[in-house]
């Protein structure tokens, strides 16, 4: 008869038994570490008003632009960002906001005072063209505002209203 036993040590099971919730543990502690980092991959640049669990914020700027029935081109190259008008009824003659928003940084957002020029708009800046930029784009006084994305590595973008025309 062998009477030799093996160790405990040397037994698979007894391996499996301490690393699966030696595993969870660790994956768990990960999780609240990286769910405790600043910033949320979820949020929004507006103005939100909370009532129990209803979000609600003004589309009012955005029914405006679809009224107006506005459309631009954003263009980025060289250092500069230029907008074209490609519709509606702009005031030539005013600045426009340009609003460039990381898709998960807030701190890395950029406002934008871009001026009028003989064939749009245009500002001195080179966006970031290693990730996607959202964009907002509206008159000084926030009555009215355009929406697009410049994807990344992309040089042009449409603006259009986040709503549509009644």
């Amino acid at each position: 008869m062998n009477d030799k036993r093996r160790h405990a040590l040397r037994e698979p099971m007894v391996w499996l038994v301490i690393a699966l919730p030696l595993a969870a543990v660790v994956a768990s502690i990960w999780l609240v570490v990286l769910s405790s980092r600043g910033g949320s991959i979820d949020s929004v640049a507006d103005e939100v008003q909370r009532t129990g669990q209803i979000q609600t914020t003004d589309l009012g700027p955005d029914e405006r632009a679809a009224q107006l029935k506005l459309g631009a081109v954003l263009q980025s190259e060289e250092g500069m960002l230029r907008v074209f008008p490609a519709g509606g009824e702009f005031h030539r003659s005013e600045n426009l906001r340009l609003t460039l928003l990381h898709p998960y940084s807030k701190d890395a957002d950029q406002v934008l005072t871009l001026v009028p020029d003989k064939l749009g708009w245009h500002a001195e800046h080179a966006p970031d063209a290693g990730h996607d930029w959202n964009l907002q784009l509206g008159d000084e006084a926030g009555s009215w505002r355009l929406r697009g994305r410049l994807p990344r590595g992309q040089h042009a973008a449409h603006l259009g209203p986040a709503l549509e025309a009644k």
